[in-house]
């Protein structure tokens, strides 16, 4: 989170920066517009860190869930929970039928990772009233595991040396066959854990593993700019879980 914040830092830096080149901020005290060249450079240095900043490596020492199988060291995650008063049976039912459209600001922060472009269908260009992640495990994603009532997880190769592969992996066995120098592999869970006799703990986390150094500094410029967007879809998945599982 370190490195997104000191990211995000500079870029708001930089904006001010901007506006008070265009138009000085008084009440900031940016009166000189030569302040707002200083705001601009010092922005662009926060952001400069913030990338290079280096990630900690994580190794899980005792899986305790399907995703701790797929994945146990990785460099970059990201975990969002939320209670839901429903039975896990219900819980995961509404897992598996959620859409995109269900998710709120989904398609608006999808079409900016994309850059407007339309491109073919993907969980970043999924069709209307279909299930997310039927959309998601037809297209680039593999199911690695799928326990009813308690665990989802899938996964995907987000980036890959040119001419590597022919396609997505389709198995759990290729894709834990993805090996070698400049792959990050992206494997993600929605895990359901029973609260009481009325509601039940949802989660998703999402791990990357960048095969080496390279890769994984390569990723982390990415990572660091989307994860605000990111971020915000998972909890609003959550929350589309939650309406469908307790309408």
């Amino acid at each position: 989170m370190l490195p997104v914040l000191v990211v995000y830092t500079g870029i708001v830096t930089i904006l001010v920066g901007l506006v008070a080149l265009i138009r000085p901020i008084r009440w900031l005290r940016l009166a000189p517009r030569k302040r707002g060249v200083a705001l601009v450079i010092a922005g662009a240095a926060l952001v400069a860190v913030g990338m290079a900043l280096p990630s900690a490596q994580v190794r899980v020492a005792a899986p305790a869930s399907r995703l701790d199988e797929y994945m146990p060291a990785y460099q970059f995650s990201e975990v969002h929970r939320i209670r839901v008063n429903a039975s896990p049976a219900r819980v995961y039912r509404a897992i598996k039928e959620v859409t995109a459209d269900d998710i709120r600001f989904f398609r608006v922060l999808t079409a900016i990772r994309r850059f407007g472009r339309r491109g073919p269908e993907s969980i970043l260009n999924a069709p209307e009233r279909l299930p997310i992640l039927d959309v998601a495990t037809r297209t680039t994603f593999v199911t690695l595991a799928d326990d009813p009532a308690r665990e989802i997880v899938v996964g995907t190769v987000v980036m890959a040396p040119p001419n590597t592969l022919a396609g997505p992996p389709r198995t759990p066995e290729a894709y834990r066959a993805v090996t070698g120098p400049g792959f990050a592999l992206a494997t993600m869970n929605f895990l359901i854990v029973p609260n009481d006799s009325e509601s039940t703990i949802l989660s998703t986390e999402t791990r990357v593993h960048a095969t080496d150094g390279a890769a994984q500094r390569r990723f982390a410029r990415y990572w660091r700019l989307i994860y605000p967007g990111s971020a915000l879809i998972r909890r609003s998945w959550l929350r589309a879980i939650r309406r469908r599982a307790s309408a």
